[in-house]
């Protein structure tokens, strides 16, 4: 049976989309303190993916009068999801898939480990390719602006990100669908230029509720109302991130389109592509008011509206078509969502539970991602099965190549 559980709280309701799935008390917590804001409209969603964040939980849905919480929409700004689908099948593809996978990694910039000069701390550091170059001049007037009213927001990584992956649960999959068409997948977001902004103006927001602060249930959920010093600042720089980490997945998927026709053939691309955010904060109306709906790691599900829900390594992933469910504020989830942190995962699982659980699947099996490994998520059949009253699914796909960071 799916549809929410109803909490109530001191505050507005919660309704949690868990039936079958694990609510950890601490994201429950985490839940109830959002829940007490005095700016939060009618009701706080979860998605079936919900688990303890920073700042404010993962897989929540957060409508707010008048004001917006930056630790809420995180920092990973824009954080989400691309897929698109080609006219390539699965017999189109080389026997033996680790060549494309390396591949793929030499071509996107991506983790910790030295790629060649182009790893996830230098990127791009022996000059910006011309295409991530392009998109920057298309950026940078905006970010200028911004810099130029906070200094500190021009320090670091911003053209040199463009077009790389990151690390964590970042990632770059092939993926085969239920006719076994060949899709290509990509998860990433704002990289250090976003991570800057949201760290930036979490602070800010602190100092500015500094005298209400001491009031709130938890010190990271400090906002800033309309009308306040730097509330219009903030929207401008969140919606200047979100545009540049729509534009990251979208150079990242051309540079995999590129290798993919390397190593296989010329193809066309199909009907389907999707490129949707889930760490992010929009203007909507909902229960007869505009409000700001804050979506950290939740997908918008709006009548008709295409999705991505990915599993964890291994698992299934789904292109979904939203249902437009109002309550909640036509949102699903982002993903499995994690079942336990990264240290749990790394003592919980060895390498031989890691192999077996990505068994068919051309990915890193070494000890750095076992952080990753499908066990450390939620089960994506149980996930899906707790909101089908807010998706539809269009594509099941499956994975056959996975690059992470």
């Amino acid at each position: 049976m799916s549809g929410p559980e109803l909490i109530e709280t001191e505050g507005v309701p919660i309704r949690a989309w868990v039936r079958g799935v694990q609510l950890e008390a601490g994201a429950r917590r985490q839940l109830e303190n959002v829940a007490r804001l005095p700016i939060v409209y009618h009701h706080v969603a979860a998605m079936p993916d919900v688990h303890w964040g920073i700042g404010a939980t993962v897989g929540s849905v957060i409508p707010t009068e008048r004001a917006i919480i930056p630790a809420a929409v995180g920092v990973d700004i824009g954080c989400g999801m691309m897929a698109v689908e080609t006219s390539l099948v699965a017999a189109d593809l080389p026997d033996t898939l680790r060549p494309l996978r390396a591949a793929i990694e030499d071509a996107v910039p991506h983790g910790r480990t030295d790629n060649g000069g182009r790893n996830d701390r230098g990127a791009w550091r022996r000059g910006v390719p011309a295409a991530p170059a392009a998109a920057w001049a298309e950026l940078v007037g905006e970010y200028e602006r911004l810099v130029h009213a906070h200094p500190r927001l021009g320090r670091g990584n911003d053209a040199n990100h463009l077009g790389t992956l990151g690390t964590g649960n970042h990632f770059i999959e092939i993926c085969l669908d239920e006719q076994d068409r060949v899709w290509v997948m990509l998860h990433s977001g704002s990289r250090g230029v976003g991570n800057r902004i949201g760290t930036y103006f979490i602070e800010l927001a602190k100092q500015d509720l500094r005298r209400a602060i001491k009031h709130l249930p938890d010190r990271d959920l400090a906002y800033f109302q309309e009308g306040s010093r730097h509330f219009r600042d903030y929207v401008d720089a969140v919606a200047w991130a979100q545009r540049y980490a729509a534009v990251n997945r979208q150079l990242m998927m051309d540079a995999v389109l590129a290798e993919l026709r390397a190593a296989v053939r010329p193809f066309a691309l199909g009907a389907t592509a999707v490129n949707c955010h889930h760490n992010y904060v929009a203007r909507e109306h909902h229960y007869g008011k505009d409000v700001y709906v804050t979506r950290k790691g939740a997908v918008r599900a709006g009548l008709g509206e295409l999705g991505i829900i990915p599993g964890s390594m291994g698992a299934r992933s789904f292109i979904v078509r939203g249902k437009g469910n109002p309550a909640s504020f036509c949102s699903c989830s982002h993903g499995a969502g994690r079942a336990m942190s990264r240290g749990d995962a790394r003592r919980r699982f060895s390498l031989e539970d890691h192999a077996r659980a990505t068994a068919g699947v051309e990915c890193r099996q070494d000890a750095d991602v076992l952080d990753e490994t499908p066990g450390a998520y939620k089960p994506i059949d149980a996930v899906m099965a707790a909101q089908d009253d807010l998706v539809e699914v269009v594509h099941t796909l499956r994975q056959v190549v996975c690059v992470k960071g």
